[in-house]
C-alpha cells in the first residue's frame, strides 16, 4: 500500500484530546464544501455588521426556509443579537474574488465599527429592508426572523428564516428555476475556501 493510501483510525477520545485548532478544522472540514454567504445585519442603533457563515441548510420551499447556525452566545454575537432584537438579515452571495475581503469579516470588531467599511465592501439597500446588502453580491436574498432553536447539545442555535426577497444576476437564474452557483465563493472549514465546478443536471428520479 502506498503511503498516501494508509487507513488512519480516529477515534471519539483523539479527536477531543487533540489540540482544539486542530480539532475544530478537522471537524469542520469534514462536513464538506459548502456555501459562503455574508450576513448583513443592523442594530437597532443603527451599527452595521457583516459576519461570513458557511452553515446555510435549505429547510424547505414552501414557506421557503433556510436556517443558518450560530456559535454559543456565551459572547457577544452581534450576527445573533441584531437578528434577535430587529428581525431582519440579509444572506450575500460573493465571488470568490472576494474571498480575502469575506474572511476578515470573522474578526472580532467593536459592535460600533462596520464590517463593510473595515474590509472595502459596500453597504447597499434596497426595497424597504432594514438591513444592508452586500453591493457587490451577485446574488442577495433578504430574510425575515421566524424562530431560533437552541441546540441544547453544544449550546449553538439555529436561526430559522423565511425569504422576503431576491435579488440575482438575470444570467444566474435557468427557466427551470436552478440558480446557476458559477465563480461562487465556497468554503470547507474555518479558514479554506474553494469555488466549484459544474457536472450534470439530472432529471428527477422516478423507480
Amino acid at each position: 500500500m502506498d503511503k498516501e493510501d494508509e487507513i488512519l483510525s480516529i477515534n471519539r477520545d483523539q479527536i477531543l484530546e487533540s489540540e482544539k485548532l486542530y480539532r475544530v478544522k478537522l471537524v469542520n472540514s469534514l462536513a464538506g464544501i459548502r456555501q459562503v454567504v455574508l450576513v448583513g445585519t443592523k442594530s437597532k442603533s443603527d451599527y452595521e455588521n457583516l459576519a461570513v457563515f458557511s452553515s446555510l441548510i435549505h429547510l424547505g420551499a414552501n414557506p421557503p426556509l433556510f436556517g443558518l447556525i450560530s456559535r454559543p452566545d456565551s459572547v457577544d454575537r452581534d450576527t445573533l443579537e441584531n437578528i434577535r432584537e430587529t428581525e431582519s438579515y440579509t444572506l450575500n452571495f460573493i465571488d470568490k474574488q472576494w474571498v480575502k475581503q469575506a474572511h476578515q469579516t470573522s474578526a472580532r470588531y467593536p459592535k460600533e465599527v462596520s464590517e463593510f467599511a473595515e474590509v472595502g465592501l459596500t453597504a447597499e439597500y434596497l426595497e424597504n429592508c432594514f438591513s444592508p446588502f452586500v453591493k457587490e453580491a451577485p446574488i442577495k436574498i433578504e430574510m425575515k426572523l421566524q424562530q431560533i432553536l437552541d441546540i441544547e447539545i453544544n449550546k449553538t442555535k439555529m436561526i430559522i428564516g423565511s425569504i422576503e426577497s431576491l435579488y440575482l444576476q438575470k444570467n444566474r437564474l435557468a427557466e427551470d428555476g436552478l440558480v446557476k452557483p458559477d465563480h461562487l465563493l465556497l468554503s470547507g472549514g474555518l479558514d479554506a475556501y474553494y469555488s466549484g465546478e459544474f457536472i450534470t443536471q439530472l432529471p428527477y428520479a422516478k423507480p
